[in-house]
């Protein structure tokens, strides 16, 4: 399921899956940049208040979680990724390096300062101008989402993201930890 949907509509998407495999397990992977009150998830005004963005994250996927039938809760694991996914990318100035033509990369000194500015990608700014995907179009000559992700994502590996990133790694260990207790 891609882009922003209200959470009345993912919701019944979840537990469509939850209900059709007793088995199986349902996760979310969404981006924060983009999401907004009108997408009517379960207590955004009180996420909202909260200044700690980490803290806002979890409120929100709580929320989500307690928000499913409880029958299903335990196989759900809500996650929100803060604040995009290209925020992930921001990992080893050396895997843009070897990855990106030297013509393509146009922005090595944005790059170089996002990288001294941040040392957890997942702060990175949700601002328009500052946002993670924004940066990569000034960065990268023809910056293509999924072209260029998939470069990059692959070239860092899981390993190196979890280390930068403990958000991240948080959700892929309680993913890991759920399906190990079947």
């Amino acid at each position: 399921m891609g882009g922003m949907v209200n959470w009345s509509e993912l919701k019944k998407q979840i537990l469509l899956h939850l209900k059709s495999d007793i088995s199986a397990y349902v996760t979310t992977f969404i981006d924060y940049y983009g999401l907004n009150r009108k997408h009517d998830f379960p207590k955004w005004n009180e996420a909202e208040s909260q200044p700690d963005k980490n803290l806002r994250m979890l409120i929100l996927e709580n929320a989500m979680s307690m928000d499913i039938d409880d029958t299903f809760r335990f196989r759900y694991i809500p996650y929100i990724q803060l604040h995009e996914f290209e925020g992930l990318l921001f990992n080893n100035i050396k895997d843009f390096c070897e990855q990106i033509p030297s013509n393509e990369l146009v922005g090595i000194d944005e790059l170089k300062a996002t990288f001294n500015q941040y040392p957890n990608p997942e702060m990175i700014n949700n601002n328009k101008e500052t946002s993670p995907s924004h940066r990569l179009e000034r960065i990268i000559l023809g910056y293509n989402k999924i072209v260029y992700g998939n470069i990059l994502a692959e070239a860092i590996g899981l390993a190196k993201i979890c280390e930068k990133c403990p958000r991240f790694n948080s959700w892929l260990n309680n993913i890991e930890c759920k399906v190990n207790d079947k």
